[in-house]
């Protein structure tokens, strides 16, 4: 039980994902403004703003649903966090990992875009309201083309678990460079999940304030902002756990150094996308993906089907 807790609540659980959010916050920031030509934020400035926001009274519109406005951040908060500890970090074995683990983290971080929205919509702003029909109708979009491609590799490895997955392509090396398209509409749709640029439509800041977020202050606000940090720290988990499963023989501490450079990897291709794309419009973005990255997904599964059927067996 306490070696539970432990993991839940301290490594690799939401202490570390709190600290690690913190730092791929700075890199990715940093990584924007320097490919921007800029200095960019201090060190310490992700954590400074932070604690900032725990100072500040949290305020609420008065037509807003209380219940709901003060309970998504934590939500969001749990889904992410949890996410975390099916994923392996420096092994061959995530923390809690089982068959299906994969489904169910697709399931958990589905979750908090579904907090957005739902916070947006109750908070009864009309610019809140708008950031979550556009969270929402964005869902739909990059959620298809997402979830196809991890299935694609899921389908040559024949498992359901992230674990066994990574292990798989760990032993087949050579079967990585089947899902590079695979990889690249991941990546790409996780600008979409993690709403930035050129996806960052739902909180466009020179249209609608700050979307979802707008009447968002305080402790409050800084619950959703960690959540969205250590989303991006999850996700890029995913990734790397599937897409890149190197240092999985190495021991535990060769382990977690590349999988701190796996993440940051991903971290620095998320950064130059949204630093050399512009903002798209949101019809722009469903067309985008259900015109070329949902089919192009398509195709990943019936190549993987093929090597799966003629080479693996």
């Amino acid at each position: 039980m306490l070696n539970a807790l432990f993991n839940i609540l301290v490594f690799p659980g939401l202490f570390f994902l709190f600290i690690f959010g913190l730092f791929g916050e700075f890199v990715d920031r940093k990584l924007n403004a320097r490919f921007q030509n800029r200095k960019g934020p201090p060190w310490f400035q992700p954590l400074a703003d932070f604690l900032k926001l725990l100072g500040k009274e949290d305020i609420m519109p008065e037509e807003a649903d209380r219940a709901i406005f003060n309970f998504m951040p934590m939500l969001a908060l749990a889904c992410t966090t949890t996410a975390s500890l099916y994923i392996p970090m420096w092994g061959k074995q995530a923390v809690f990992s089982f068959n299906n683990d994969l489904i169910v983290v697709l399931y958990l971080l589905t979750v908090p875009t579904l907090t957005y929205f739902l916070a947006g919509w109750y908070s009864r702003s009309i610019y809140a309201m708008l950031g979550a029909a556009r969270s929402l109708t964005q869902l739909f979009a990059y959620e298809v083309p997402l979830f196809m491609s991890l299935l694609a590799a899921a389908l040559l490895a024949n498992s359901w678990s992230i674990s066994e997955i990574s292990l798989f392509y760990s032993r087949n090396p050579w079967l990585l460079f089947v899902n590079i398209m695979g990889f690249i509409i991941a990546l790409v749709s996780l600008l979409g999940k993690l709403e930035k640029v050129p996806f960052d439509i739902p909180e466009a800041e020179t249209e609608i304030v700050a979307g979802s977020f707008t009447e968002y202050g305080g402790r409050l606000l800084a619950l959703f902002r960690t959540s969205i940090n250590i989303e991006m720290i999850v996700c890029s988990m995913l990734l790397s756990a599937i897409f890149l499963p190197f240092g999985l023989n190495f021991g535990w501490a060769a382990g977690f150094v590349f999988f701190i450079i796996k993440v940051l990897f991903i971290i620095f291709l998320i950064s130059l996308l949204r630093s050399v794309l512009a903002r798209l419009r949101l019809d722009q973005m469903i067309d985008f993906c259900w015109k070329f990255f949902a089919p192009l997904a398509f195709l990943q599964v019936l190549i993987n089907l093929v090597v799966k059927i003629m080479v693996v067996r």
